[in-house]
């Protein structure tokens, strides 16, 4: 790669878009945009202050009097809200959903919008999330989809839970997953779909290797 460029890493929950996004950052020395973790962000406050996550006036006023700031710590951006880091704080699945949940709002949209594109204007970035290719970097150099099916998505998942000594149920994941899957594909805004011009990455079979290696191949900046 020559020149400093915007790579973009769409696809659902569980895919492994995360784990996939942070190895690429660090072989071309890029920063990592998480953005999925904007919008959990704001979940987890509207959670914490227990509003309704699908109320768009509640929504509007929380918009306005969160404070959302990204900061590059050691190439990774960070989230934090009202000054806090909150990234501990915002990788449940009842997060997740809500997150979800509150993204099919413009006004919420709208006031991550800018950020997400201000922390890729100078490219060197690797941003992951649902509309990264589609909507907030359209002109990315390089656009990829990575998918798998709901079961191994789901397995992932779950291995990752107990790995982490959460017991958590496998139904119960799946059904969350599902529920999550379903919302991000029909929103009216920003609906979850592979970007025109995106290379898609089926990693039902593959290892985070192979599917590295894969994506490496195809990225090409002249």
């Amino acid at each position: 790669m020559k020149k400093k460029a915007v790579i973009t890493i769409d696809g659902p929950a569980g895919a492994g878009k995360s784990t996939v996004s942070k190895i690429l950052a660090e072989k071309f020395n890029y920063i990592y945009l998480d953005t999925g973790a904007l919008y959990r962000a704001l979940a987890y406050k509207a959670l914490k202050l227990k509003m309704q996550v699908d109320d768009p006036v509640a929504l509007e006023k929380l918009c306005s009097s969160t404070e959302v700031l990204l900061k590059n710590i050691s190439g990774r951006i960070k989230v934090y809200v009202d000054g806090e880091d909150i990234e501990e704080k915002i990788r449940s699945e009842e997060v997740g959903l809500a997150a979800s949940r509150i993204s099919t709002f413009a006004v919420v949209r709208k006031k991550l919008l800018d950020l997400q594109r201000e922390a890729g204007r100078r490219g060197g970035i690797v941003a992951e999330g649902r509309d990264m290719g589609s909507v907030v970097f359209p002109d990315a150099d390089c656009k990829f989809y990575l998918d798998a099916s709901l079961e191994e998505r789901t397995r992932r998942r779950h291995a990752e839970l107990m790995s982490k000594g959460v017991l958590t149920e496998y139904k119960s994941i799946q059904r969350d997953m599902s529920k999550r899957d379903e919302q991000d594909k029909q929103r009216a805004i920003a609906p979850l779909k592979a970007p025109e011009g995106a290379t898609v990455v089926d990693s039902d079979t593959l290892t985070i290797d192979e599917v590295v290696e894969k994506i490496i191949s195809k990225i090409s900046i002249k």
